[in-house]
Order: C-alpha cells, then structure tokens, then sequence
C-alpha cells in the first residue's frame, strides 16, 4: 500500500500559503519522481515510415521555398511526448530535412550538437567550418556544437537526410540558440580522407583545434565495408556493430549522443541488450522486423523507428540472401556522463 498522501488530502488553508510562497510538498509525488524498478518514460515505442514521409516533404518543397523555410524540415514527433514537444525521446530530436536541386540553406551555427544521415539523392554538399561534405546515402555527417554550417544542392534530383540532434536537452537547460552568418569560404580540407586507414593519424605539423572533430564526414561505403568485414573475420560473433568515433581520441562523436551502425547476416535475429538510454533506428539496406518491447514494426529501406530506454529490442532480418544494415543513435554518452548508465543484459 502507498503509505504517501496526495496533495488533495491536504487542507487548504496549508496550500495556500505554500503557493505564495512557491514551495511544493514532496511527498505527494515522491513516486512519481522515483518510482520502484524501472523510470517512468513518456517516450514510447514509435516508427515513421519513410513511405509516408516522402510524399509530404516533397509537397512542404512544393508549398514552402528554401528562402522562407530556411530549413525544410518534417519533425519526427514521438507520441509519448506530444507534438508541440518536437521531440523522438528525453535527449533526441529527429527531422527529415529536404533540399532541392538549385537551393541552399543558409549558414548558421546553433548550440545543439547535430548529425545528418543521408537518406536519399546525390549532388548536394553540407560545408561545416569551411570544410565541404559530400552527401551521399548512408553517409554520417557531424555539425558540432557552434560550428558554422550550410547546405548547397547542385544534383538533379532531390535530397533528402535525417536529421540527430541533441536539441531537447540543449533546450531544456536554457542553452539553445542560434546565429545566421554569411556564406563560407571553402577550405581544401577533406577529414575523411586524412583519416582514411585505421590506425593511422596525422601528426607531425598538424593541428585541428579549431575544430571539436577532426573528421566532419563519415562515408557509408567505407562503414559498410567495415561492417562486412567484421562479420567475416568474427563469424561467430553475434553482433555485428561498429561505433562512429573521433579517429583522434577514440571517443564518441558527439558529446550527448552515441552513433553506430549495424549489420544484421542474411536471417539472422539478434536480440539486444537492455540499456537506461533511449534509441533510434533507421534502416539503410534491406528489410527489417524490429520488436520493441512487445510492439512489433516492419522496416523497409528508409524507416525510421524509435524504442525507449529499458526496453528489450529485437532485430530480425527478413532476407536470407542479403544482409541489412541499420544506424542506430543513442543517449549512452549522456547517460555515461551523468553515471546513470545501466546494462541490463
């Protein structure tokens, strides 16, 4: 039995003086605040087909110029915490970002840490603190707190990306904002391809501390790569997962939010581990069942899906010729950062 009162069952004439005074009795939501076993979490399993994104980004293009948009983006509301809240989970924020040929979004920088996954198109470019990213599908770019960035597009076709960022967070500690600038020079600086081959650094005469990051651009054919040969040479290892890094420190590439990719072999079913930290989900290649908790969704190509932390996660492949890839973001390094992070197993 709850041994605590509720704040009906105190009489008036205590409450009132308490909110003139702005103070609030504890006790009354104590187990709220710390319920037994497990948090309580509005975020809640949730999926966002990309089939029915698409469609209605490309009318918001049709609806909506470049010039009055600035950036022309659908936000992927997690139903838990209500649209008006512009949020996937506690810390993550997800948007599906469209640019057409012929436009570009301004520079601006913002305190938010962000990554853009690239979903669809060719021909576009995203310049991050003078240094220009191709973008590519399946490729991961970093636009780190307070680094100026804009996004051009010189293809023929639309491009389309998914937006990470760590805004509500950011947001809900009174720090997020963001300041317009003018267009960038270009440096000649690619940082993918500085930092190319594992285990090798620039040192001698090199310096990059201007920058949080000394690799901006992360391309999804050297990932891919790397993932199959993982699962060659570790046959017998059940997940297949690597972790986006800062090449020069080994740590995560952003402060707040941890990146992955990972493979799942031709119908393979891979359960994972239950963790404190929410994460997303999107598929880049193949077919997908995904079971959150006991929520089951069907992945194609493109989705994107969302499942709250302390929740068991299944993964299935669908084929059992091809393998699927997926990106995976998470809150392990805020988590790890505030010493809250539980591995359930």
């Amino acid at each position: 039995m709850n041994d605590l009162s509720r704040l009906e069952d105190l009489p008036p004439p205590y409450l009132e003086p308490l909110a003139r005074h702005s103070l609030v009795p504890l006790w009354p939501s104590l187990r709220a605040l710390l319920p037994p076993g497990v948090p309580t979490r509005k975020t809640q399993a949730a999926c966002w087909p990309y089939a029915a994104i698409r469609p209605l980004l490309m009318q918001a293009g049709e609806l909506t110029p470049i010039d009055k948009a600035e950036r022309r983006v659908l936000v992927l509301a997690n139903p838990g915490h209500g649209p008006e809240s512009l949020q996937a989970t506690a810390a993550i924020y997800l948007g599906m970002q469209l640019l057409l040929p012929g436009e570009w979004a301004p520079a601006h920088r913002h305190t938010p840490n962000a990554v853009r996954l690239i979903v669809e198109g060719q021909g576009a470019t995203t310049t991050v603190a003078g240094e220009q990213c191709v973008m590519e599908r399946g490729d991961l770019i970093l636009t780190p707190t307070g680094q100026w960035h804009e996004h051009a597009h010189e293809g023929p076709a639309p491009v389309v990306w998914l937006d990470v960022l760590d805004l509500p967070l950011v947001h809900y500690l009174e720090a997020s904002y963001h300041v317009n600038g003018p267009r960038q020079g270009v440096v000649p600086e690619h940082g993918e391809q500085l930092y190319a081959q594992g285990g090798l650094v620039p040192s001698v005469d090199f310096e990059r501390a201007a920058r949080p990051q000394p690799m901006l651009r992360y391309p999804w054919a050297q990932v891919r790569a790397a993932l199959l040969a993982l699962a060659t040479n570790r046959p017998g290892q059940a997940s297949v997962q690597v972790t986006y890094t800062n090449p020069e420190t080994g740590g995560d590439v952003q402060p707040i939010l941890g990146c992955y990719a990972q493979m799942l072999r031709p119908g393979q079913r891979l359960r994972l581990p239950v963790r404190s930290p929410a994460m997303v989900l999107h598929l880049i290649e193949g077919a997908a069942d995904v079971v959150i908790g006991e929520q089951p969704f069907a992945l194609a190509e493109a989705d994107t899906c969302c499942a709250p932390g302390y929740t068991e996660v299944t993964l299935s492949n669908r084929s059992a010729e091809l393998p699927a890839f997926l990106f995976i973001a998470d809150e392990t390094p805020l988590h790890k950062k505030l010493g809250v992070f539980e591995n359930r197993g």
